[in-house]
């Protein structure tokens, strides 16, 4: 069962997030709050555990938020989910819109870490069904 570890937000983009108790997701917008926020493909970025836990032998007090994303997984492979494809985390359902990114060279992740796995492995989503979502709510592929 996948579920979610996680959920952070940020004021701007290209920083790390910081986590929260719970996010409050809204249709054609994102999560409130959050600097990614807004009318466009990208409202919410999703990165799982499994990605993060292959830098964590070199920097092992990796915070979740770390590469800037919204909601941590863990127990799906997310970068392997064809675009298209609809979850429904918690309350909410999102539909994946973008595996993966370019990444920013001087982005403030990749000079703490020396690596960034989020544009190679994180996703992006547009959230067609809002709601609260926070760690421990189950993350299912609707088929």
């Amino acid at each position: 069962m996948a579920f979610v570890t996680a959920v952070c937000i940020s004021d701007k983009k290209g920083v790390q997030k910081h986590p929260v108790p719970e996010i409050t997701v809204r249709k054609n917008h994102g999560i409130e709050g959050d600097a990614h926020a807004g009318d466009w493909h990208r409202q919410i970025s999703l990165l799982g555990e499994e990605s993060v836990d292959k830098l964590r032998s070199h920097f092992p007090n990796l915070p979740a938020g770390a590469f800037a994303e919204n909601i941590l997984t863990k127990g799906i492979t997310l970068y392997e989910l064809p675009i298209g494809t609809k979850l429904r985390v918690g309350q909410t359902l999102l539909e994946v819109t973008q595996i993966g990114k370019e990444c920013h060279t001087s982005c403030a992740i990749k000079i703490v870490t020396g690596d960034c796995v989020m544009p190679r492995e994180g996703i992006f989503a547009i959230v067609l069904e809002e709601g609260a979502i926070k760690a421990g709510d189950t993350v299912d592929v609707v088929q």
